[in-house]
């Protein structure tokens, strides 16, 4: 029966049985007036391509709740959302019934049918849709009954969610397993006489012993095998031969023979080999993801973010780390800070960014008592929240990952991706070309089994696993180790490596314990004018300044502004100060810093003399770059003048390029220049001045120390007392392709070797369906155990 014959007859929307009295509209049948709803909500939109991507994707759920009136409630409007200004809200759902690509494609076109929905993204793994909606136009009651309406019902009940989560391991897979168990045990009872050669003497009962075994090969070829079918077309739409094409055909091939030779009395067909294939396949399916998960999700959120956020406690400022953050908790948040939490502002004047929330650049203002959302960025002065909700770290995740700071034309290919189409694309050839050769000798039992055989056992399912599963392993070696990295991409990035270009202030440099004086003269009430300017920033120099003073308070600072590279200014007690480079000074200032970096100071127009800050440089610097210096190019790219060149000079290997006095667009053309010679450039910066860099870079890396610079534009972030390990994780990294790669090779060894007896028709199908599995733990050993290894070598932990 073909899949458009079960189409006809199930409901056009969910694929469930239709009752004699059915619904109908257009000449389709629906089984409830719920789906014939939804048909017609989606045919008034011109949605109905919903239908194209996949046979009856409407999948019913049970819904839990049909009253949504508490969704108006103010209170509750403020637990849900993740942001939610005068315009526009902002809220994360989580969707049992994703399961396909139709309800991906149907829920990122909402704005379709209700112009009040901005956009929706969706986590197809996660199950969850993120949507921005215009509260003005639609309410969030509103965009839920929307969802509902559509058979797409969130799960707003935290408890719900949760268990739903933890629960989902998957439990259509689970399903999927038992059906195909409970078939394939009664397929091999039925299938008894004919093991034991009985047959011939129980006539009568063969054709019928066939018929139920072909009954049961039905739900397990159309419903348990579903996924395959559809995985191999949505290849083939897009003009792909993905790693699920050729199981596809093996199990539409042995359903068809099948039901040929049962229909025909011409033989017992193949349901006991079509069962076990199948069972076996979703049981190395469910392995596969069951491990994968393991290796994922045992990264807490939180490792993302190991700077700290400065804290107020009894008046004294204290930094602490994002996930020891609680509510009630007084906060500091300085120019370019990240917001972690939704708080409230208690003191100071919000001009707050929220381009990584919502994608308009323009800072918006927050005046005292007003509600502040997490992933919102500070533009001005310094400002005092108090934490209202515990932090999100998903959420600040999310906005890492977002695809606005992604640059996908210097994205690496995995190895697996470049070589997974052409196994595939092989494996069809030489089974093709084995069952072609036994069938032309005259022996159609060998050409078959030699072509059943094949596919399966020459399946490049095991070339999958070698990839996510290695390098998920050393993601999590790397955080261990304050190296954090967005995603396993970024290894294989961190792999590809050959040019290195350092930032220096707050990079190579140390901002602790640094050496400072004032050349100059300074009364008291000046230096607690100078403190309270610095207070507000977060560049090392600042924070320096601010240090050395150690006033007890501050005064309120206005109109606050930070120019990159160059310094800050700003209004205190009604005096205009500047601090920063002579380039930022309104009257000239002469070069008096040969051998330090100069902070000039000037207040109403009268120049006071300059902040000398010597240099503390990291420790083991230079070991670190005559190691990275052996097998990559370095550069050193600095906003600073030239007076450290002498210092430089005698830390990085000679005849290492140096570039001072560069603006932030400086820096980014200097990558860009590098990359047009084709170099693959690692940026190390500070995540201030360098955003432009770090995201030119073919992997940006932010170095921090003890403030929040969480920048989106950075591939990894990386605590800077680790800077000096750096060589082992690139050679980690590397370690890790070796890995890969050789257990390529160990997966082509096993196909070739099943294959050589798979072409001689000696290999049942199903005992290459055994096979597999066998080949899926093999691979994951293999992985784990060399991982290991070369964490030992490379002296990591």
């Amino acid at each position: 029966m073909t899949a458009e014959h079960l189409q006809a007859l199930n409901c056009y929307h969910c694929g469930n049985e239709v009752p004699d009295e059915a619904y109908h509209t257009d000449d389709k049948k629906f089984c409830c007036q719920g789906c014939k709803s939804v048909f017609e909500i989606l045919s008034e939109n011109n949605l109905c391509s919903y239908y194209t991507y996949n046979i009856n994707p409407g999948r019913t759920e049970n819904r839990r709740n049909t009253h949504y009136e508490y969704l108006d409630e103010p209170s509750i409007i403020s637990d849900l959302v993740n942001y939610r200004d005068n315009d526009i809200t902002v809220i994360s759902f989580y969707i049992p019934a994703i399961h396909c690509s139709s309800c991906v494609w149907l829920l990122e076109h909402l704005y379709k049918i209700n112009s009040g929905i901005i956009n929706s993204r969706i986590d197809f793994l996660k199950k969850e849709v993120n949507i921005t909606f215009k509260h003005k136009e639609v309410s969030l009651r509103q965009v839920v009954e929307l969802l509902a309406s559509i058979n797409y019902e969130p799960a707003l009940s935290l408890q719900d969610v949760v268990k739903e989560k933890k629960d989902s391991v998957n439990r259509s897979l689970i399903k999927k397993i038992a059906v195909a168990g409970f078939c394939m045990g009664n397929v091999m009872l039925f299938s008894f006489p004919e093991y034991l050669g009985l047959s011939n003497f129980e006539e009568q009962f063969k054709h019928l012993f066939g018929l139920l075994n072909l009954a049961f090969a039905v739900p397990v070829t159309f419903y348990c095998g579903r996924d395959f079918f559809i995985s191999a077309g949505n290849g083939l739409k897009n003009k792909l031969i993905n790693i699920d094409a050729p199981l596809a055909l093996i199990i539409a091939v042995l359903f068809l023979r099948t039901a040929f030779e049962v229909i025909t009395k011409t033989g017992p067909g193949f349901t006991d080999t079509l069962t076990g294939l199948v069972f076996l396949l979703l049981i190395g399916r469910w392995v596969k993801q069951r491990t994968y998960n393991h290796l994922s999700f045992t990264r807490d959120y939180r490792s993302y973010f190991p700077v700290a956020i400065t804290t107020l406690r009894e008046g004294k400022e204290k930094p602490i780390s994002i996930a020891e953050l609680v509510v009630g908790e007084r906060i500091l948040i300085r120019n370019n800070e990240i917001i972690p939490a939704d708080s409230i502002l208690m003191k100071g004047k919000g001009f707050v960014d929220f381009s990584f929330v919502t994608g308009e650049s323009a800072p918006v203002l927050k005046v005292l008592g007003e509600v502040i959302y997490a992933g919102g960025r500070q533009t001005g002065e310094a400002i005092e929240l108090e934490v209202v909700k515990p932090v999100s770290q998903s959420y600040l995740t999310q906005l890492w990952n977002n695809e606005t700071f992604k640059a996908p034309d210097t994205k690496i290919v995995n190895f697996n991706d470049g070589i997974a189409k052409y196994f595939a694309i092989v494996t069809f050839v030489i089974a093709f070309g084995a069952g072609a050769y036994w069938f032309v000798s005259g022996d159609s039992g060998k050409a078959w089994a030699a072509f059943t055989a094949v596919l399966i056992v020459a399946c490049p399912c095991v070339l999958t696993l070698s990839t996510p599963f290695t390098l998920s392993t050393v993601l999590g070696i790397f955080d261990r180790n304050n190296f954090y990295l967005k995603s396993t991409d970024v290894v294989e990035q961190l792999a590809k490596i050959d040019t290195i270009v350092f930032d220096k202030t707050g990079t190579i440099t140390s901002p602790n314990a640094p050496h400072i004086t004032f050349c100059g003269q300074l009364n008291d009430e000046e230096k607690v004018i100078i403190a309270s300017l610095g207070r507000n920033s977060i560049h090392p120099l600042s924070r320096q300044i601010v240090k050395l003073v150690k006033a007890d308070v501050y005064f309120d600072v206005h109109h606050f502004t930070e120019t990159p590279g160059k310094g800050i200014s700003g209004k205190v007690k009604g005096k205009h100060i500047l601090m920063g480079n002579s380039v930022l000074m309104s009257k000239l200032v002469g070069e008096a810093c040969f051998d330090t970096s100069c902070v000039h100071v000037e207040i109403d127009g009268g120049y006071l003399g300059y902040f000398k800050v010597s240099r503390q440089w990291r420790k083991d610097l230079k070991t670190l770059t005559n190691i990275l210096g052996a097998s990559n190019t370095l550069h050193l790219i600095s906003g600073d003048n030239a007076s450290d060149q002498e210092a430089v000079s005698v830390i990085f290997p000679p005849g290492t390029p140096t570039k001072f006095k560069q603006s932030p667009q400086d820096k980014l053309e200097y990558v860009a220049a590098l990359q047009a010679k084709n170099k693959k450039v690692l940026m190390l910066g500070d995540g201030l001045n360098d955003a432009g860099a770090l995201k030119q870079s073919d992997l940006g890396v932010a170095v921090t120390d003890d403030v929040n610079n969480f920048n989106p534009c950075c591939d990894a972030i990386l605590q800077g007392d680790y800077l000096v390990k750096l060589p082992q994780f690139i050679q980690l990294a590397k370690d890790a392709i070796k890995t890969i790669k050789r257990s390529f090779v160990i997966s082509a060894t096993y196909n070739l070797a099943g294959v050589f007896f798979a072409v001689q028709g000696t290999l049942s199908p199903l005992t290459a369906a055994v096979l597999m599995p066998m080949s899926t733990v093999t691979i994951i050993v293999f992985t784990s155990l060399c991982t290991r290894y070369f964490t030992f070598k490379n002296k990591l932990k």
